[in-house]
Formats: structure tokens, sequence, C-alpha cells
């Protein structure tokens, strides 16, 4: 069975529909590995990988600067404030496989905060994008050094991935650990220390 890869719109003209498109790519693919896309099971399985993939892509429709925008004043202290086991799944940029885990993240406030909701979400929209646990770690903490102005931002992140468990080397249960420590959070031996015991290091 073909694909459609068109839309009918009015007067007879028609548009390319990026969903339709990308499932007749896929079928595409797995034809050329062998996979039987015809078979009753697997027929819509095609249109089930793009649907998946753009959720689990969707975090480049995120812009961490609005997640981070709304704000609630609070005197400046010299206490940190984390969220840790932040769950995440993410994919890996070389192979298109998930590596999944948790972020632990916290800044020092400068004069205001943001809602707990607000990192989870930061989380999420550097997660849902192809990524590399490194990069990833760096993004998050920087964006919140950014936005929130802050002196002091940190993030580390605890996670397994795929591509080293199910391919390749094969091996499982091997985790893979990342730290961002920014400003004083990296100058500053007691709030460092302070830092990494509240998340458990």
């Amino acid at each position: 069975m073909q694909e459609v890869s068109q839309t009918v719109i009015g007067n007879g003209r028609t548009l390319h529909s990026p969903q339709t498109d990308a499932t007749a790519l896929m079928r595409r693919v797995l034809q050329s590995l062998g996979v039987p896309v015809t078979a009753k099971d697997l027929k819509d399985t095609p249109d089930r990988w793009v649907r998946a993939f753009r959720e689990m892509t969707s975090g480049y429709m995120e812009n961490p600067a609005e997640i981070l925008s709304r704000r609630f004043e609070q005197p400046a202290a010299d206490e940190l404030v984390l969220l840790t086991n932040i769950s995440f799944v993410s994919l890996c940029e070389h192979h298109l496989l998930p590596f999944s885990g948790v972020a632990h993240v916290g800044y020092l406030p400068a004069g205001f905060v943001v809602g707990i909701s607000k990192l989870a979400r930061l989380v999420d929209c550097h997660a849902k994008r192809l990524q590399i646990q490194e990069r990833m770690t760096q993004d998050i903490a920087t964006a919140i050094e950014q936005h929130l102005k802050t002196t002091a931002a940190g993030c580390i992140i605890e996670a397994t991935h795929s591509c080293i468990s199910c391919r390749g080397i094969k091996k499982s249960g091997v985790s893979m650990t990342t730290s961002c420590l920014l400003g004083r959070l990296r100058t500053d031996p007691m709030m460092r220390s302070e830092f990494l015991s509240l998340v458990g290091k």
C-alpha cells in the first residue's frame, strides 16, 4: 500500500503534509532494512514512529527565556534553591536512541525566584531535543545563570544510555554522570560542597 503524501485542498490544489511525508520516508527506511511494513501489525508503525519522535523533539518549539520569564520577588539571600530527581527521557543525537535519568538543578536567588515547575520545564525543554548528555547539562545550567541573573547555578545529570546497552559494546547497567557548576558554585568551596551534599554527591 503506497503512502499518498499530499492533501487535497480548495480548487483541486494539493499541499504536502509534513506528517504524511515523514511517514512515507520512514516506511521506505524500514523497507530498506527488510522490515515487512505491509504486515497487519506493522502497517501503522511508520506513522506511530513519526508521532512519537515529534513529541520527543518538541523541545525545539520551547524557549528557555520564556520558561524562566515568570518570576516572583524574593529578597536576595545566601541560600540555595534546588530541585532534585527531575526525571527525563532524551534522544541521543548520534544514534537516535533514548537515554533517560534524572537531573538535579539549583541556583542562588538574586532578588527573585521562579516556580519549581519552571525548572522541570527547563529540563524537559532541553531533553526533548536531539542531545548529548554533556551539552544538555551545560545548557540547563547556563540558561539558569543567564535568565535568572544569578551568581550561582548548577546542574547534575545521571542517565543510562540505550546506545551503549543495546548496540555496540552492549554494556547494561552503566550510568553516566555529568555536572556543570557556574559562578559561586564553582568558586566558593562551601557553597559547592553544600550543593553536592544536597543532591547526594
